[in-house]
């Protein structure tokens, strides 16, 4: 007679089970980012070391251009900063779904795999999280990752400059497809999609303000925009005004 599988295990296939579309979804993604990193210099083995161990889309596409721009790393480590500081956020909703007693180093290994996705289908999880369910989700989300990465830094260095280009427009195409669908529903989005538009075309064609460095712009456009944001269409609190009264 069979025994039955342990809790440890079939937590971690139902991670690798939420962990199948994310990593479908990141192959797409992550090879748009080793075109762009191989157009920027860096090696295939290097793009894919990034993967490895950064896991962060906008945070990786960001690091790219302020090391093509030949950034310094006081530039590097604001701009990391700023575009994952919402990690912070979700490492703090996640510590508390998790056992009280789980040592830490099996909570750092839950938060190097802490990204949106991941972040999402944990946090609905009924109950307690196991480190189980999360190893299973970020073993097959960041294999995916890491092997669209590749994918695409391979390409970049045997496919045509032409198109590599055309492939090139499809990262924006991306960003575009992430907005679009969001702004429809949410009137305060679309507004703050198009001050950031605005913001970025400003500091990129105004004079002076265009000698900034791509990281510098990145960081003060989004500093700028989020407190404009946060400052016009504050969240309100259920119940009450956005002040809790």
């Amino acid at each position: 007679m069979r025994s039955k599988p342990s809790e440890a295990v079939i937590n971690f296939k139902e991670g690798v089970r939420d962990g199948i579309p994310i990593a479908l979804g990141y192959i797409a993604v992550s090879f748009a980012f080793g075109i762009q990193a191989v157009s920027a210099g860096i090696s295939v083995f290097q793009a894919t070391l990034i993967s490895i161990t950064n896991v962060t889309s906008a945070g990786q596409f960001a690091g790219i251009s302020v090391i093509a721009a030949a950034g310094s790393y006081l530039e590097m480590a604001g701009v990391q900063f700023i575009i994952n500081l919402r990690y912070m956020l979700m490492s703090a909703a996640i510590s508390q779904k998790v056992d009280p007693e789980l040592p830490t180093l099996q909570r750092l290994g839950i938060a190097f795999g802490v990204t949106d996705e991941i972040f999402g289908v944990s946090i609905t999880r009924p109950g307690v999280l196991s480190p189980w369910f999360s190893y299973g989700a970020i073993i097959t989300a960041v294999s995916g990752w890491v092997l669209g990465t590749f994918l695409g830094a391979f390409s970049g260095e045997i496919l045509p400059p032409s198109l590599i280009s055309a492939l090139g427009v499809a990262l924006y195409g991306m960003f575009v497809a992430i907005v679009i669908p969001v702004a429809k529903d949410d009137r305060n989005v679309l507004v703050a999609a198009v001050m950031a538009v605005i913001a970025s075309s400003v500091f990129t064609y105004a004079p002076l303000l265009n000698r900034i460095s791509s990281g510098t712009r990145i960081i003060i456009v989004t500093v700028m925009i989020s407190a404009a944001a946060a400052a016009l269409f504050p969240v309100k609190e259920e119940g009450g005004t956005p002040d809790g009264e």
